[in-house]
């Protein structure tokens, strides 16, 4: 008879590493004598679970063990797939049809969205779980804080390519997605350099430009913009403009995040809000390249990388950080130390409560790892630096 029986959730974006995250929980608690039920679809796995359907409902929640998850790791992304599911803020529309005339929920707004946090305790109680790994970013995270506050035994992972978990140094995905984007830009540049034209390649990065000043420091890219500062079009393309110039190969290339701002407060998004109140972002970086050659007249090579740097599997660091912290996470589960994230910090492995996640947003330090005149990343000291900069 199991010792424990644990569910374990992907929320959010993709990245690579979430299926090693996955099986070392399995691995783990399953040589601790633990169950491990994984939960698919993330938080919507749990809201579309139907507590009165008698019948199995494996294609939301299934026994996972050993076997399960044998050749999980040698693909990116998360076999038990996710969502976007916020079961804190559910429009009507995207209620199931068995809750949308229940007791369960409460209205927060007036055209009808809900609550549900009542049934996600009542689904984890129905399914007897005696604690819950989440594997997510902030969104997914801070719905596992609202639930640690309802007294569940929670556990997070942090997961997110942007890298701007608050509390932790490092998320599952960052290093693959730098590796991808570092490798495309290089060969980006036989067809912007064969047509002597200017780059644009546009990166994620909704509150944290991380991912593109470490992309842009790695590719050698000629001038990087990052979202915690404002930029302005004409400077950068004059800038662009000389270092094509002053190129044997007369091209240039700039590297920009999704969510960078010009200095008229510009910022490029899309769609209605999603469950955690963020809309779209991207197309920042086409707006540059086309205001480039209004200024220049020079021709523009504009590449969105997108999906293209969350795709595949996981690097080195992103193996073994995201297989320590699966270890990591099981640990604090079997000692029950309830209401924690996972995380490094200094450079080492450690934990901090997971309600940390909600209390900011990790940014760039701007002064320690940028020129914001001239739009580069400039590292001001090395020395006592941790291997892995950011």
């Amino acid at each position: 008879m199991a010792n424990k029986r644990i569910g374990v959730l992907t929320g959010g974006g993709d990245v690579p590493g979430l299926n090693l995250a996955i099986k070392s929980v399995v691995l783990n608690a399953t040589e601790e004598g633990d169950e491990v039920l994984g939960i698919r679809l993330g938080w919507g796995g749990l809201l579309n679970y139907n507590i009165e359907d008698s019948s199995p409902q494996e294609k939301l929640v299934y026994k996972l063990t050993p076997l399960t998850v044998r050749r999980v790791d040698r693909t990116g992304g998360t076999f038990l797939h996710t969502s976007r599911t916020n079961p804190a803020n559910v429009r009507p529309k995207e209620t199931p049809a068995f809750l949308s005339e229940s007791k369960y929920g409460k209205v927060i707004k007036p055209d009808g969205t809900k609550d549900f946090t009542d049934y996600i305790l009542k689904v984890l109680e129905h399914l007897k779980l005696d604690a819950l790994i989440t594997i997510g970013g902030d969104d997914t995270l801070s719905y596992s804080a609202r639930l640690h506050k309802e007294h569940f035994p929670i556990v997070g992972i942090p997961k997110t390519m942007d890298n701007d978990v608050f509390g932790t140094e490092y998320c599952i995905g960052f290093s693959t997605s730098i590796t991808q984007a570092v490798s495309l830009i290089t060969n980006f540049r036989s067809s912007v350099g064969s047509h002597e034209r200017i780059g644009i390649v546009e990166l994620f990065g909704r509150n944290s430009g991380e991912t593109s000043l470490i992309t842009g420091y790695l590719s050698f890219a000629d001038r990087t913009i990052i979202c915690e500062v404002p930029f302005n079009f004409e400077k950068v393309a004059n800038l662009l403009l000389q270092d094509k110039r002053n190129s044997p190969s007369n091209y240039a290339i700039a590297v920009i995040s999704e969510g960078a701002v010009s200095d008229g407060g510009l910022i490029v998004e899309s769609g209605e809000e999603d469950a955690f109140g963020h809309k779209k972002l991207g197309g920042i970086g086409e707006v540059l390249g086309e205001q480039i050659k209004i200024l220049t007249d020079q021709e523009i090579m504009y590449q969105k990388l997108a999906y293209l740097v969350r795709s595949g599997p996981a690097d080195m660091l992103d193996r073994m950080v995201a297989m320590n912290y699966g270890t990591l996470a099981t640990q604090l589960v079997e000692r029950g130390d309830f209401g924690k994230m996972v995380a490094i910090q200094n450079g080492v492995y450690t934990c901090v409560p997971v309600d940390v996640v909600t209390a900011g947003k990790r940014q760039v330090d701007v002064d320690r790892y940028y020129d914001k005149e001239n739009y580069r990343p400039k590292i001001q000291y090395i020395e006592s630096m941790p291997m892995f900069i950011g």
